[in-house]
C-alpha cells in the first residue's frame, strides 16, 4: 500500500522537491508507481520554464487538484506557465492553465537540450524516467557502433555520440519524431555525419538495419503497445531471435521495457531461449523521482552482454 496524501500534503510534496529547481527536467511528483495512495493518476514535472502536469485518469478531485496547482504555481514564481494535459480524454489535450507558454522550451538533461511540445501531442517527445539508460549508454558507446531501435526522439543517439560512439543508426517507423531527432542533434552541435536515421517498420526491415552492421551497442525500446505496428507479449520475441544476425562478437544489449504486466523475467526468459549466447548482467535501477510500491511493475532496464561470463 502506499503512502497516503491529502491535498495539503501534496502540495508541500511538491515545494520540497521544487526548492532546488534549476533549468533540469525534473519530476515533482510521480503518481504512477502506486507509491502515493489516491494519486496514481498525477504526474508533475518542471520542464526549464514550465510547470507541467499530466491527468492520466478522470479524478472527482481533479477541479481541486488544478486549483491547488494555479495556487503553488503563482506562490513559487519559478515557471512562466503551467501547463495541464488531460491524458485519458480522445487526443490528449493540454492547456495553459496560467502564465504564457514560452516561445521555446526544451527538456534538459545533463546538459543535452530536446525540443518539446506541450499542445500537439500526447508525449510531448522525451521520457525523463529513461535518464539512467541514457546515461549507460553515454558511458558505454566509446568507439562503438551503436543501434537505436525504436528511436522515437533520438535521445538515445545523443547520448551515444557525446560518449564517443563511431556510428549510431537510428531506426523508427515515425518520420515526424526521426525529423525531431536530428533536430535535437543540430540543438546540440552534434555532428549528424555518421548517424543514420531509418524512417522503417522494424520487423519488416531486417536487412535494411543489418547492412550497416554489425553493432557493439544495441538499445531496444519499444512502447509496450503500439496499434498495428508492436505488441511486447508477441513482438519482442521477434526482436531477440534476430539479434545474431547484426550483433558484433562482443555486443553489450540495453533491453528496455515499460509494460506492467509483463515482470523482468519475461525479458530474461526471452534471452536464454532465443539468444543464448547473450548472458544477463544486470538491472539498472530506476531514479529515485519515479518511486514504485512494485519495481516489477514499472521501468525494467536490462543489461546483456555477448560471450559474457557473467553468472546469470
Amino acid at each position: 500500500m502506499g503512502t497516503v496524501l491529502n491535498l495539503e500534503e501534496l502540495r508541500c510534496h511538491l515545494q520540497n522537491n521544487a526548492h532546488t529547481k534549476t533549468q533540469e527536467y525534473h519530476r515533482l511528483f510521480h503518481g504512477r508507481g502506486n507509491a502515493y495512495e489516491g494519486y496514481n493518476f498525477l504526474t508533475v514535472d518542471s520542464v526549464d520554464n514550465v510547470l507541467f502536469a499530466v491527468l492520466f485518469e478522470e479524478d472527482n478531485e481533479e477541479s481541486e487538484i488544478v486549483e491547488m496547482l494555479k495556487q503553488f504555481y503563482t506562490l513559487q514564481g519559478k515557471w512562466e506557465a503551467l501547463v495541464i494535459q488531460q491524458r485519458y480524454l480522445n487526443g490528449s489535450p493540454s492547456q495553459v492553465i496560467a502564465g504564457e507558454l514560452p516561445l521555446e522550451t526544451f527538456a534538459i538533461e545533463n546538459g543535452l537540450k530536446y525540443q518539446v511540445n506541450f499542445l500537439n501531442r500526447q508525449n510531448i517527445g522525451f521520457f525523463p524516467d529513461m535518464k539512467i539508460g541514457k546515461e549507460f549508454v553515454r558511458d558505454h558507446a566509446r568507439g562503438k557502433k551503436v543501434l537505436n531501435l525504436f528511436s522515437y526522439t533520438c535521445s538515445f543517439s545523443l547520448n551515444a555520440m557525446v560518449g564517443g560512439a563511431t556510428s549510431v543508426v537510428n531506426v523508427d517507423m515515425n518520420k515526424n519524431v526521426l525529423s525531431i531527432g536530428k533536430e535535437n542533434h543540430r540543438l546540440n552541435a552534434l555532428d549528424t555525419q555518421n548517424v543514420h536515421f531509418m524512417p522503417y517498420n522494424i520487423l519488416k526491415s531486417w536487412s535494411r538495419i543489418r547492412k550497416e552492421g554489425p553493432y557493439d551497442l544495441i538499445i531496444i525500446d519499444p512502447p509496450s503497445f503500439q496499434k498495428g505496428s508492436f505488441a511486447a507479449t508477441n513482438d519482442y520475441v521477434k526482436i531477440i531471435r534476430r539479434l545474431h544476425e547484426f550483433a558484433s562478437q562482443e555486443c553489450t544489449v540495453l533491453s528496455s521495457l515499460n509494460a506492467p504486466e509483463l515482470n523482468s523475467e519475461f525479458i530474461q526468459n526471452l534471452f536464454k531461449e532465443n539468444a543464448p549466447e547473450f548472458h544477463y548482467v544486470e538491472r539498472l535501477e530506476n531514479l529515485e523521482s519515479f518511486p514504485a510500491s512494485n519495481e516489477e511493475r514499472s521501468l525494467k532496464n536490462l543489461i546483456f552482454k555477448k560471450n559474457s561470463k557473467v553468472s546469470q
